[in-house]
């Protein structure tokens, strides 16, 4: 395959982007992709991610460089638990623990919200064979907790009615978990 943008070297690299439902790929060259700023060829790593991802996302800079924005102290943020710093983060790309999302939370939060659409948590996916009772037990739990709140204000009629549907929803709670075995 020939690369699109200067239609004389083998494309290289394979873009697909998917903007609101629009699926539009890519085929471009190294050379392209250096000249555009899509990507940085590295000797020792290949390429860098985190410039591919700022490309990607069009973020005006990559994680390396946001760094002086981030942390308003002089002092290099680290994890108490791994003992990884945010510039480490940049260079690797990746985390040393799970505590470190929560140590770097502030700088991360804007670029996950761009990431995920506007949200910065990532709830997964439910697997279809438990799903349904996922649901309902996380159903139940909200239902449980406004009932308390309809207990505390003395609503005692709504009350009555949500625990009807509670009751009802742990019959079919446990109707279900019959069914699976």
């Amino acid at each position: 395959m020939i690369c699109q943008q200067c239609q004389e070297r083998p494309a290289t690299l394979h873009f697909t982007k998917v903007i609101n439902g629009q699926k539009s790929e890519m085929h471009i060259c190294e050379y392209c992709a250096k000249e555009n700023g899509e990507i940085s060829i590295h000797t020792n790593s290949g390429f860098s991610i985190n410039n591919l991802l700022a490309g990607l996302l069009n973020l005006d800079k990559p994680f390396t460089e946001t760094t002086s924005k981030s942390f308003t102290n002089n002092e290099i943020k680290q994890c108490p638990t791994c003992g990884m710093t945010y510039p480490q983060f940049a260079e690797i790309g990746r985390f040393g623990c799970a505590d470190c999302y929560t140590t770097f939370k502030q700088p991360l939060t804007p670029f996950l919200k761009r990431l995920h659409g506007g949200n910065y948590s990532h709830n997964g996916k439910i697997p279809n064979r438990i799903g349904s009772n996922l649901h309902l037990k996380k159903e139940l739990e909200a239902m449980r907790l406004k009932l308390k709140e309809y207990i505390e204000k003395e609503e005692f009629e709504e009350a009555a009615k949500l625990r009807d549907q509670i009751r009802s929803l742990e019959k079919k709670l446990t109707a279900n978990r019959k069914g699976d075995s």
